[in-house]
């Protein structure tokens, strides 16, 4: 048998993930909710024996729940479920009044996009005659 090593081995497990817009992330297989504030960023996940813990970049917590050994579980902090729902209502009200902005402008759409003749292209191709250089201009 080998001696052991002079420093003690980490005693938690780490992993990086993208937070997704359910602000969740899986520790063996139960999810853990994440602060709504790190949807889109790159986390840092350590899990040890008693805890797990998600840090954004810079060092922030944005997690940090105690371990479950149950199988299957969802755990929700109760402040991460409260953030996510005033971003979906900010979200909501953004939507609501874009929609209302657009109905209000009758004036069409807002890109002008150019019209052409549908052989236009296959001239322009040489796939028909009269191709070649004959529209450039």
């Amino acid at each position: 048998m080998l001696t052991l090593p002079p420093v003690d081995p980490p005693a938690w497990w780490r992993m990086q993930t993208r937070i997704g817009r359910d602000h969740y992330v899986r520790g063996d297989t139960n999810d853990y909710s994440v602060h709504p504030d790190a949807i889109g960023r790159i986390v840092t996940v350590l899990t040890d024996n008693d805890e797990v813990l998600a840090l954004a970049p810079g060092g922030v917590i944005v997690a940090r729940h105690p371990r479950c050994w149950a199988r299957h579980q969802t755990i929700t902090d109760p402040d991460h479920a409260e953030g996510g729902k005033t971003m979906r209502g900010q979200l909501q009200y953004h939507q609501q009044a874009a929609r209302q902005a657009t109905a209000q402008d009758p004036s069409g759409p807002l890109v002008e996009v150019e019209q052409r003749e549908p052989g236009s292209h296959d001239r322009l191709f040489t796939i028909i005659e009269g191709g070649g250089d004959s529209e450039a201009g």
